[in-house]
């Protein structure tokens, strides 16, 4: 979206955990491969874990469930200037708070997050281009 946008100089995203379970792993084949259906390529990526640096860094820090939010704030220093909140705050018209974790159901369940997650993302990026 943000490509799509022409904004890929102005908006830097990136995407980590809250624990170091998964790290240096690229992500699951199924995510993976949704993604790819939708023309993204995430087979290069490998996971990380949340810095302090990054509440600094980042004007948002987005969550996709209140365990992790709850993770964010814990781990979150004094001086942090990032927003911190659940991605699907961000979408007024979601009657979904949280994006369910598809790793232990089918195909569906990662539809259903991807779906969820592109359509808050989108009005992010609407909010944040009123901002630029």
């Amino acid at each position: 979206m943000v490509q799509e946008a022409g904004l890929q100089e102005r908006i830097s995203i990136d995407s980590c955990g809250t624990s170091a379970w998964h790290i240096g792993n690229p992500p699951d084949p199924r995510s993976i491969a949704m993604a790819a259906a939708r023309g993204v390529d995430l087979s290069n990526l490998k996971a990380s874990q949340i810095q302090p640096e990054d509440f600094r860094s980042y004007d948002y820090i987005l969550a996709m469930d209140n365990q992790n939010l709850a993770d964010l704030q814990q781990v979150a220093p004094v001086n942090s200037t990032a927003r911190v909140e659940l991605l699907l705050a961000l979408d007024e018209d979601s009657v979904v708070r949280e994006v369910p974790d598809p790793y232990y159901g089918g195909e569906e369940g990662f539809t259903l997050a991807v779906e969820l997650i592109e359509s808050a993302s989108a009005k992010l990026l609407s909010h944040i281009r009123t901002t630029l």
